[in-house]
């Protein structure tokens, strides 16, 4: 085992948990035993919570100025260790590393926003009568919950702490059980950076936690990043116990190409969009519309695909199951009658016959009725559909449940304000094969992509994170009676 027994961090200390299971973490990457992680109880939880209630009074009364300058402590210490982190993601993760430390770079610029909350809720202040003043601020929630997934083990959490604590709040993190080495570390450096104890913690577990912390009377507010089936389970228990929650689910991105697209560049950003972080992320490019002739653009496709190698420019898929589970994908449509342009499975790294990889896969002729091409696979496969016209492809994209993304590749402007207006997704990109917004621009899809309101980056996320505080003052007695008097 390389790294020791991973641990809860509860009140700026990492301990032991209560519970008695345990599971191995095993490296996508060459299946070495990386380390084991606990599966904690509802007493964890009881104590996480304690101890987040404890450092609230502190910590929300602190001003925001004062709290910020920790953050700005902390995004140094994620460039100083860099490459540290960046090998963590990538040994637990099974990411290449230059993703891994892309998911580095993005954690930086996801605190540099924060950073910047204190220019972005200064509220608001009005004489709304005469004499009468009336004032909003912006006030924390309190205890909060982020659980977060497997495929980006250090990005999505800085998803949510950074904003979530700058703003006043403490907060109680689940990571995944099947790579919590990365945000152990980001805990660490958090208090290096001088965040006081309390503040955040960790505590490790499988659905049994997140379920618990969604029935937690101590927690006002959850967030959530998985598949669709959890979000739907984890906004219904949460609201449920009247706390918010905003759960973002699963996808099927759809790239409609037309006939005018670029064909370089637009094979280029599709290969790049479905093969990178080996597809396990819900922006990759799943399905391509193929909106008449574009047999020279596919061929491209097809060339550009060849060129990513498993263990080269292309990282392991998670683990076995995963593995498994998308390799049954391919061999289903191929016997339903596709056409496998380039074939990953049974992919294999010489020195590496443990990992868990699967190879870049094109699959031509799909039709819209198969598996492949309306579940979400995780998985670095395209399934091209071939279609007559641009109406015939939005009605096959806004039939999917998901409404995560989508993008069109045209040199047509009006064509794409056309498919950009009329398709059924939260973000939506022009010759972009990845169409996530940056900072400050929050991170969002529609439908069964995300469950509830608001957003989680950005500056929409202010308003999850926050509960808005109505003033009305009248010191002036001379002002007269009003009907507000």
């Amino acid at each position: 085992m390389k790294y020791p027994k991973v641990q809860n961090f509860i009140g700026g200390a990492f301990m032991n948990a209560s519970g008695v299971r345990s599971l191995e973490i095993i490296s996508p990457i060459d299946g070495s035993l990386l380390s084991t992680v606990p599966m904690s109880d509802r007493s964890d939880l009881d104590k996480a919570v304690k101890a987040a209630s404890k450092a609230f009074p502190g910590w929300s009364n602190t001003p925001i100025k004062t709290r910020v300058q920790i953050f700005y402590r902390y995004r140094e210490l994620l460039e100083k260790h860099m490459t540290e982190l960046s090998n963590l993601i990538q040994e637990e993760c099974g990411k290449t590393f230059g993703e891994s430390k892309a998911e580095i770079e993005k954690s930086m610029e996801l605190t540099e926003f924060a950073c910047s909350l204190p220019q972005l809720i200064t509220g608001e202040i009005l004489e709304v009568s005469r004499g009468v003043e009336c004032r909003t601020e912006y006030n924390p929630v309190g205890v909060v919950a982020s659980i977060t997934p497997f495929n980006f083990p250090s990005m999505v959490p800085n998803w949510t702490l950074p904003n979530a604590i700058v703003l006043g709040n403490c907060m109680i993190m689940k990571p995944s059980e099947k790579d919590p080495l990365s945000c152990g570390r980001i805990a660490e450096l958090l208090k290096e950076a001088g965040l006081p104890d309390g503040v955040f913690n960790i505590i490790n577990g499988d659905s049994e936690m997140v379920e618990a912390i969604c029935d937690h009377p101590g927690i006002e507010a959850v967030s959530f990043v998985g598949s669709t089936k959890v979000a739907k389970i984890v906004y219904h228990r949460a609201t449920s116990n009247y706390k918010r929650c905003l759960a973002l689910g699963g996808a099927k991105n759809h790239l409609i190409v037309l006939p005018d697209a670029i064909p370089q560049m637009t094979a280029s950003n599709i290969a790049a969009s479905m093969s990178g972080c080996a597809g396990q992320r819900c922006m990759a490019a799943s399905a391509m519309l193929a909106v008449g002739d574009v047999n020279h653009i596919i061929e491209k496709v097809r060339a550009a695909a060849e060129k990513i190698v498993p263990g080269e420019n292309l990282g392991a898929v998670i683990n076995k199951e995963a593995k498994e589970r998308i390799e049954k994908y391919i061999t289903e449509a191929e016997k339903q009658g596709a056409k496998i342009l380039v074939d990953g499975r049974n992919a294999t790294v010489a020195g590496k016959e443990k990992g868990t990889y699967v190879g870049p896969t094109v699959i031509d002729f799909v039709t819209p009725d198969m598996a492949v091409a309306k579940e979400e696979i995780f998985g670095p496969v395209i399934s091209i559909i071939r279609v007559k016209t641009v109406d015939e492809a939005l009605s096959i994209e806004n039939a999917s449940p998901y409404g995560n993304a989508a993008s069109v590749f045209t040199q047509n402007g009006g064509m794409a304000k056309y498919i950009t207006e009329h398709a059924s997704a939260g973000m939506v990109g022009v010759n972009v094969g990845v169409p996530v917004p940056r900072e400050p621009f929050s991170f969002g899809g529609w439908n069964q992509s995300k469950f509830g309101v608001g957003d989680i980056t950005g500056k929409s996320s202010i308003e999850f994170w926050t509960k808005l505080k109505k003033t009305t003052t009248k010191w002036n007695p001379e002002a007269g009676v009003n009907w507000m008097s």
